[in-house]
């Protein structure tokens, strides 16, 4: 079975297309990967509010799982201090192989499951290396970026 894996950044989009994105790709779950899901960054994604909207707007189960996101160091030297994406990338790739981040999400949870975070672009964002790391482990996943 091929595990069907999306990823979707709330950064710069409306409500609306925040939760057409999502179900129109028939989104079955978002998983919140940000290690703070209760910021104002979207005052639509703040945990408690997006687990409503998500349920009641396009019945979609809300997870968060922290262990997906990374330390707060590794975020500080990058966005606070302006550090290079190459060395986060490679800290956060590190930081998931040594927490063996596969444990804590299973095929069935990631399978139309929709990894969410803050980043509009997936490029420089720790949702695609999340994605990428368990392609890697798992094998037969496909993964697709809605944003």
């Amino acid at each position: 079975m091929t595990v069907r894996l999306l990823t979707i950044g709330f950064a710069g989009t409306t409500a609306e297309q925040f939760f057409g994105l999502l179900r129109g790709a028939g989104v079955k779950r978002v998983v919140h990967v940000r290690l703070n899901n209760t910021s104002q960054l979207a005052g639509f994604t703040k945990k408690d509010d997006l687990r409503f909207f998500l349920r009641e707007a396009a019945g979609i189960e809300y997870v968060h799982i922290p262990e997906l996101a990374p330390t707060q160091d590794i975020l500080d030297v990058y966005k606070k201090h302006k550090g290079s994406w190459a060395v986060y990338e490679e800290e956060f790739k590190l930081l998931m192989a040594k927490r063996g981040i596969e444990k804590f999400i299973a095929p069935d949870t990631a399978d139309m499951g929709c990894l969410l975070c803050s980043e509009k672009e997936p490029h420089h964002c720790h949702r695609r290396l999340v994605a990428e790391y368990l392609r890697e482990r798992w094998k037969d996943v496909a993964v697709e970026h809605l944003v």
